[in-house]
């Protein structure tokens, strides 16, 4: 096997991951005060977006396992955050849903988030967002 032609922090693979990382810890901060990681922010807003969505569904559009997503859910509900109940139609499936505490939270969630975002847009060209995308879909079009 040969290395690369390059040093391994000088590749686009290690670039994206130190910039997500960044925008990671980033958001932790701006979250910390209001109680919030940053995943835990990513949960909300996707109850959010698509209320009664299932822990499997969420798992997905967290980059998490079902058993991590378990765990943060039951977190976020014992916060008060968030209430779960079984689905009527598939006893085993828990639809999830914002509770009003966790509408509050997460309305001021979003000032924080789009510190970190604003952070990041400013320190990209307008277009950069497009460019990952295309990078995502190019190496998982599912």
């Amino acid at each position: 096997m040969t290395s690369p032609p390059y040093a391994p922090y000088e590749s686009l693979g290690y670039a994206l991951k130190r910039a997500q990382h960044a925008l990671r810890l980033h958001m932790d901060r701006e979250l910390r005060p209001l109680g919030l990681s940053a995943p835990q922010y990513a949960v909300l807003t996707h109850v959010e977006a698509e209320p009664g969505v299932s822990n499997a569904g969420l798992a997905r559009r967290a980059f998490v396992t079902p058993q991590t997503m378990q765990a943060m859910l039951a977190k976020l509900e014992a916060a008060g955050l968030l209430a779960r109940a079984p689905d009527p139609e598939h006893g085993r499936i828990q639809r999830t849903e914002l509770t009003e505490a966790g509408r509050a939270i997460l309305a001021k969630a979003h000032d924080a988030a789009l510190r970190s975002e604003t952070a990041a847009r400013a320190a990209a060209p307008e277009e950069a967002a497009r460019w990952l995308t295309r990078i995502a879909e190019a190496l998982d079009p599912t």
